[in-house]
């Protein structure tokens, strides 16, 4: 029997979507949906979206023969009526029917179907238990996006395709029911998991998560960063069980911690390992703001180091990416940015611009193409992000988007940063000085890294909607003395110092503030308790 998939094969030659999962981690998720040989499993129905050759399911059979011998029914007749299961692939499917049989069980596999869940009719039940197929949306065939987006309102952005998984097996929970899948943890952090985070928060108790992302959780090495969330269909909770697993041998032994389960579609909150946040802020809160840097839509036409040689060089930014940051060192490349803008925020005429005109008249056919510019055609050699020539001259910190570096620069207005940087303003360079010592720090990073997705090589993210979320001091109202110390050791790129001092800035706040030791003297009516 021929295998099928269409969604092509992984990087390592694996099928898209086809990882199998740890025999203990599917013990382990059978356990916890109380779906264990000592109880009566006759009346329990039990649904496996995506079965593969059947881990999950042998494992449950192997308890339904158990639960028959303790009391007495027939495992086969039961797993006919209370067992579904689906999966694509014929030959996994027979796989799976064989190793059933080696089992003991003597069934006519009437609810196993070589069937896509997605588009399949199916009944409510009382556990859902599984590995959804793992297929990002570029390799989503794309006739079936356009299904996904019509039938699942949860599929959303570039959503993958465990997305409406998760949708579908939890609307056909019974009340009570339970939902245990080892999947991938990016939908609990990133934007396209936002609609699928409000549906569960809205509808649903999230009564355990357990993040495995540094366990061995599948049968072969896979770059999926999983968790296991155990979700009922109850009314929802204000709490949630969290626990970081290390290694699956582990799973029976953790430790649970109670967090603040949030309502709605940010559930930062879950991953922060930060018990008390009295007295910390978010950045915005302190009079910063962050911003990405520009996208063109077309770098290799608006930035070259040839730029002065070709158009007038009042139309010139400096400017800086990623690569212009390695290690501890800003080192710029000398690259320009074409700036098409006008100080009013307008396009140039560029009849007014003739060396500009001529050079952009060259690449006009195919800046014409751009989505941006297909929108106005007059407007055809417009930027995706407008340019606002200013903020080249506007002290910043940059953050490039992904990066193993541990130092955090400042730009004191040199400038123009690129599409993979973001960047922080306000206030003046030494407050910025004083952040970007905090986003150095052991305390910063590991917020960083539970609450982002984690890529290849274990490098966190810097992005707009992460740093938005951080809990930092307030570095506004530590003293002068304390802020010398910390710039001191910024600028001297003392790491193990100044990671110690903004160690005691999150350790010894007190009241909502930060500890009596580092506060600047005010003209208040403040009282230390």
């Amino acid at each position: 029997m021929n295998s099928f998939n269409p969604y092509g094969f992984r990087s390592s030659g694996g099928l898209q979507g086809d990882v199998s999962t740890s025999p203990d981690v599917v013990r382990y998720m059978l356990d916890i949906v109380d779906y264990t040989a000592d109880r009566n499993l006759s009346q329990i129905t039990l649904l496996e979206p995506s079965c593969g050759d059947g881990n999950f399911l042998v494992e449950a059979v192997r308890r339904l023969l158990l639960s028959a011998t303790k009391y007495g029914f027939d495992a086969s007749e039961i797993f006919d009526r209370c067992v579904t299961a689906y999966d694509i692939d014929e030959g996994k499917v027979e796989l799976c029917k064989n190793r059933l049989k080696k089992e003991g069980l003597n069934s006519e596999f009437k609810n196993l179907h070589v069937a896509d869940f997605l588009s399949s009719e199916s009944k409510e039940v009382d556990i859902v238990v599984g590995n959804p197929p793992y297929v990002r949306y570029e390799n989503i065939p794309v006739n079936y996006r356009e299904y996904c987006k019509f039938f699942f309102t949860t599929f959303h952005y570039r959503a993958d395709l465990y997305i409406p998984f998760f949708e579908k097996s939890l609307k056909l929970l019974k009340p009570g029911g339970k939902h245990c899948f080892v999947c991938a943890n990016r939908w609990m952090k990133n934007e396209y998991g936002r609609k699928l985070r409000a549906m569960i928060s809205n509808r649903y108790r999230t009564s355990l998560i357990i993040n495995i992302e540094r366990a061995n959780a599948f049968q072969e090495e896979v770059l999926a960063y999983p968790a296991i969330t155990l979700i009922f269909r109850e009314e929802p909770s204000s709490e949630v069980g969290y626990a970081d697993c290390n290694s699956v041998n582990d799973l029976s032994n953790i430790v649970v911690n109670k967090r603040n389960m949030p309502k709605g579609e940010d559930w930062s909150v879950v991953f922060s390992s930060l018990k008390d946040a009295d007295g910390l802020c978010r950045i915005e809160e302190l009079g910063f703001k962050i911003g990405v840097g520009v996208a063109t839509g077309a770098d290799d036409v608006f930035v070259s180091k040839d730029l002065p040689d070709m158009v007038e060089h009042e139309l010139l930014l400096p400017a800086i990416s990623a690569k212009d940051l390695k290690g501890d060192c800003m080192a710029w490349t000398g690259r320009y940015l074409l700036n098409p803008y006008a100080a009013n925020g307008d396009l140039v005429n560029l009849a007014s611009f003739p060396k500009a005109n001529r050079y952009l008249e060259k690449y006009k056919e195919r800046l014409q193409k751009r989505h941006v510019a297909r929108k106005n055609c007059s407007k055809w050699y417009r930027t995706i992000d407008r340019i606002i020539p200013t903020l080249s001259f506007t002290p910043k910190i940059l953050l490039p988007d992904m990066s193993g570096n541990r130092y955090v620069f400042v730009d004191e207005g040199n400038y123009y940063p690129m599409h993979n940087l973001y960047y922080i303003t306000g206030h003046g360079l030494r407050e910025q000085k004083i952040l970007s010592a905090v986003l150095m720090s052991e305390n910063v990073r590991e917020q960083i890294r539970q609450i982002t997705n984690n890529m290849n090589g274990g490098f966190p993210r810097w992005q707009s909607q992460y740093l938005r979320k951080l809990q930092i001091p307030n570095i506004m109202e530590i003293s002068t003395a304390m802020g010398n110390d910390i710039i001191d050791m910024y600028e001297q790129k003392n790491y193990k110092e100044l990671n110690e001092l903004v160690g005691r800035l999150y350790t010894e706040r007190k009241d909502g503030g930060v500890s009596r030791e580092f506060i600047r003297p005010v003209q208040t009516n403040m009282v230390f308790v």
